[in-house]
């Protein structure tokens, strides 16, 4: 039996996809009305197309539209053309020493390479990263506005079959999150799980009084994430260490070394591991492998994202146990999806696609 042929990268694109959100999607960081991503194609010797994408959230990750492109286009590019798709470790190395942070281009690239993988083999991405299970819960973010309107929201989305709703929090009072969360829960009633996110946007003791506050009321609450500045790695300890409801670390864990450094300290109860902050489907396996020796279950989540870099963490999340809780819902949330193929959304139920690799066939975007 002859040698099978390597694939060898002869070039890398990039599109621009613009997509318009049915409603303005608020945190207490910023606002989006529209949806727009860095899409990456990845050319093989032997015809193989490699699909990823990378969205700009200069609030979090610090890209924007521009600082992808050069990053995929002048950096990358030339350091990868002539390598071999198989030769997995020294592209992730070289994806790490050729350029500082700049994540969300890494995590674009990285998914294309993977997407080649999984063409290459034949399988679906989810079954080359372990394959343990081939469907997924999301829970739906009901995005900050009037506390009347966040809990019609909330109602809403219960009555389109959603079981789990993440609320936004963090950009007003206390006494205001507390009223909107309550008034939330009262709407949905107690079957609903209520997950909380201040994107940052208490200080320790705002968020120790707020979460005792919600402790003694007996809302229900599930987890709490990211309740303080991501930077404040101490203060993320105090935190956990003095509530009962679990702590969620999202925007404090970036890479594998952010990991270990939180988990070391006991300074959350578990991760968010989003494949944009860590660089793609690499770094989310290192942090998950690190928080699953601690005993730290994980959530995979997304910014907001087309389709494209959601399926790919969608089938990180399928092919990994110690993955529990998932939050896709950003493709919900667009007026149109040009993306052909990849997951498909049933209401809360995500099933994972069986064609090779990402399996997304074609995204319309004008040339």
């Amino acid at each position: 039996m002859g040698e099978k042929k390597l694939m060898k990268i002869i070039d890398v694109k990039t599109k621009r996809l613009s997509i318009p959100l049915k409603k303005p999607f608020k945190t207490a960081l910023r606002t989006v009305s529209e949806a727009e991503s860095i899409v990456v194609y990845i050319y093989c010797d032997d015809g193989t197309v490699g699909i990823g994408e990378a969205p700009p959230t200069h609030v979090i990750t610090g890209d924007s539209l521009e600082s992808i492109n050069y990053a995929v286009m002048q950096v990358i590019r030339p350091s990868i053309i002539g390598l071999e798709i198989e030769q997995k470790e020294q592209i992730e190395s070289i994806l790490e020493k050729v350029i500082l942070n700049n994540s969300s281009a890494k995590a674009a690239v990285d998914i294309a390479i993977y997407d080649c993988l999984g063409k290459k083999v034949h399988l679906p991405l989810y079954q080359l990263l372990g394959g343990y299970t081939t469907r997924l819960e999301t829970d739906y973010t009901v995005s900050v506005s009037h506390t009347e309107e966040m809990i019609e929201d909330a109602r809403s989305l219960v009555e389109m079959g959603f079981d789990t709703l993440k609320i936004k929090v963090g950009n007003s009072t206390i006494g205001e999150d507390i009223e909107r969360v309550s008034g939330i829960r009262r709407a949905v009633g107690n079957h609903v799980k209520l997950r909380l996110d201040a994107n940052q946007g208490w200080s320790v003791k705002e968020a120790v009084t707020a979460i005792h506050r919600l402790e003694d009321m007996d809302l229900g609450i599930e987890l709490v994430e990211q309740p303080i500045p991501a930077w404040d790695i101490e203060g993320m300890k105090r935190v956990t260490e003095n509530a009962e409801i679990p702590i969620m670390a999202d925007e404090s864990v970036f890479s594998p070394r952010d990991a270990a450094h939180l988990l070391a300290i006991h300074g959350c109860d578990m991760i968010n591991i989003k494949l944009m902050k860590a660089g793609g489907i690499s770094g989310a396996e290192k942090i998950n492998a690190l928080a699953e020796v601690y005993g730290v279950e994980c959530m995979v989540g997304c910014m907001i994202e087309s389709k494209i870099s959601v399926t790919a963490a969608c089938h990180f999340a399928a092919g990994k146990k110690n993955v529990t809780r998932c939050d896709f819902d950003a493709p919900l949330m667009f007026a149109s999806d040009p993306v052909i193929g990849g997951v498909r959304f049933q209401q809360n139920q995500i099933f994972l696609p069986k064609d090779p690799g990402l399996g997304i066939k074609k995204v319309l975007i004008d040339d």
